[in-house]
């Protein structure tokens, strides 16, 4: 069985429809299950949730309240809960295919050494364009990825994105559960726990690859196309990784290393794109790197 795991907190203008698109797969409801983690909710998700259960009666469903606030306690608690040998993770804002889940039965069936997976999420923009300080290098600010029209595997410091994600029950069972000290909690940007799983499957050799065919479509509102939005989220990506590394002085210091390293990568990329006559691409890149330096020091 598939155990498709949703943590939620205050998506109620999402919720609905991103079950329902998972309850619309042309895979049989016997071969899957939904579990929705509802992470201490305050909008009107319980409601959307109830009406999916009305909606939807012969899927199976489940409901949980994970009253330990963060993302990696919800994914922890919909892992305990999930009765598949399969986990997948999808975002409370993400929206599957249609042919989704049948595409995955057929991978797990065909690749058997593989032990963890990322699928193509395509980024759903709700103001109708790509925001225009917006550039390859930035992409994965929106949860964006598109690595190759084949399956290839996850190499180097290359790793699935959280909102379309999965795990073998044997993958979790020999490299442990989500980092608590990491993810999301509540409106915070600090996350660094997909990092710290990817890098603990990758020491014990585990398989993961790139399915092009599971495709997501991520929405992404409006505050997220902001130049504040790039502060914020660049100041989360540093200040998760100071908190991954820090019971390792050795560590940190190599990911300070690496930090400066990139600063070079990043004035080249602005001077380039400032020298097309991109400055708003130019300036973002800027931005980022400024701010994850930031969060990394503080």
């Amino acid at each position: 069985m598939i155990s498709v795991i949703i943590c939620t907190y205050n998506r109620d203008s999402y919720i609905y429809k991103t079950l329902e698109f998972v309850a619309i797969n042309d895979l049989s409801t016997e071969e899957y299950e939904i579990l929705l983690i509802d992470n201490n909710c305050t909008d009107n998700t319980v409601a959307e949730c109830e009406r999916f259960q009305k909606s939807f009666p012969n899927v199976r469903y489940r409901y949980f309240l994970e009253t330990k606030q963060g993302l990696s306690y919800a994914r922890n608690r919909g892992i305990a809960e999930a009765h598949g040998d399969c986990f997948v993770f999808l975002d409370d804002d993400a929206f599957v295919e249609f042919n989704y889940l049948r595409n995955l039965r057929l991978y797990l069936s065909q690749y058997p050494e593989m032990m963890a997976y990322g699928g193509k999420i395509i980024p759903l923009y709700e103001t109708g364009y790509e925001p225009d300080w917006m550039s390859p290098w930035l992409v994965p600010i929106v949860s964006a990825i598109d690595k190759s029209p084949d399956i290839v595997p996850f190499t180097g410091k290359s790793y699935p994105i959280g909102a379309n994600m999965g795990f073998r029950r044997s993958c979790i069972e020999k490299v442990g559960l989500f980092n608590t000290t990491l993810g999301r909690t509540k409106k915070n940007l600090i996350g660094g726990e997909e990092k710290d799983i990817f890098n603990r499957v990758q020491l014990q050799n585990m398989q993961v690859l790139y399915f092009p065919n599971l495709i997501v479509h991520h929405v992404i509102p409006e505050s997220r196309t902001t130049m504040t939005y790039v502060r914020n989220m660049a100041v989360g990506v540093g200040q998760s990784e100071k908190i991954r590394c820090s019971s390792c002085v050795k560590e940190y210091l190599a990911v300070i290393l690496k930090e400066l390293i990139k600063w070079g990568g990043s004035i080249v990329l602005a001077l380039y794109y400032f020298l097309l006559g991109k400055p708003l691409k130019s300036k973002a890149l800027l931005v980022f790197r400024w701010n994850v330096t930031k969060g990394l020091l503080q």
